[in-house]
């Protein structure tokens, strides 16, 4: 019985000037009278002389130098944010005996195709998306998000009217009144 080792191959090291040997399969085989390498099946139960080191032990890491869990989410740009009048005027609003939330919305309404709805919910709906800013909890619909997403609300007061205005950076058409609007 004679003991047959694999080709070897020369790999490049990392150093300039230096080369190593490694064999392709670190198996060594036993054959009986041929050079042919054995089957599948003398491969399988053949048993190996020599036992693999046992795993150095495990040491204990001091607690200064364990990582910190971070989220996973970094946390989101809000989707509309909130100019100090209109907040302090929301603030008024929101300070009723029943408490309640306004939610902003979209409506398919006037020259352009959308204008802005602000009405008052007792609970969000779910898929809405919560926007707090300076203490002012404020609800976005769902189905206007996209068209409302990047916006800023501020409360305009002048000598014809009070009203909230919208600045959105994503309308592409706009009516002359500024009462509705097209989004891109």
């Amino acid at each position: 019985m004679s003991l047959l080792k694999l080709p070897t191959r020369r790999l490049l090291s990392p150093r300039p000037g230096i080369t190593t040997i490694t064999p392709r399969l670190s198996r060594t085989y036993t054959s009986n009278t041929s050079n042919k390498p054995p089957s599948k099946r003398q491969l399988q139960t053949s048993t190996s002389t020599t036992t693999p080191p046992p795993p150095p032990p495990l040491q204990a890491i001091p607690p200064s130098t364990t990582k910190t869990k971070t989220p996973l989410r970094r946390p989101r740009k809000s989707a509309i944010t909130l100019t100090p009048s209109a907040i302090q005027h929301l603030r008024a609003l929101l300070a009723q005996p029943t408490p309640q939330l306004i939610r902003i919305g979209v409506k398919n309404r006037g020259c352009s195709g959308l204008a802005y709805h602000l009405e008052y919910v007792d609970r969000p709906g779910t898929f809405d998306e919560e926007v707090v800013q300076d203490g002012v909890r404020v609800l976005i619909d769902s189905k206007a998000l996209f068209s409302i997403i990047g916006s800023e609300m501020d409360w305009v007061e002048d000598r014809v009217s009070a009203r909230f205005v919208f600045r959105n950076p994503n309308i592409k058409e706009q009516c002359g009144c500024g009462e509705s609007f097209s989004v891109g």
